[in-house]
């Protein structure tokens, strides 16, 4: 990927986040992190890669797929709105893709915290 399709990646990521925040109002979508976006080269399509955000760091398939369904719903109305915001030639069309990425790390830090635990009660008898 060249510096210049990641520069526009990178735009049309902080866009979107603030697009999403602000102006969309689907249920379905709720809160998501927008993880990274990946350009084509001719900017014909871009791979946005999203992560549902909940306080206890889990997410069923139901809840994935709804969430999936709400971005794939606004696509049209967001890439309408980047083209009026950025200037660009042209407006990629918009790919969602889900990102587990958070949720593996909330994973992580939820096992190492108990081992750390574990290893504290047994540091206390011992």
């Amino acid at each position: 990927m060249s510096i210049r399709t990641e520069r526009i990646g990178e735009q049309i990521r902080d866009e979107l986040s603030r697009l999403l925040r602000d102006e969309v109002s689907d249920p379905r979508v709720g809160m998501v992190s927008l993880t990274k976006v990946e350009a084509a080269p001719d900017l014909s399509t871009a791979s946005v890669h999203w992560s549902p955000l909940r306080a206890d760091g889990g997410s069923t398939a139901d809840d994935l797929e709804r969430v999936n369904t709400g971005l794939v719903s606004a696509a049209g109305f967001l890439r309408r709105r980047l083209a009026q915001e950025l200037s660009l030639r042209r407006t990629p069309e918009l790919i969602f893709r889900h990102d587990p990425s958070i949720e593996q790390g909330a994973e992580m830090l939820a096992l190492l915290r108990e081992l750390s635990d574990e290893r504290a009660k047994k540091g206390d008898t011992d």
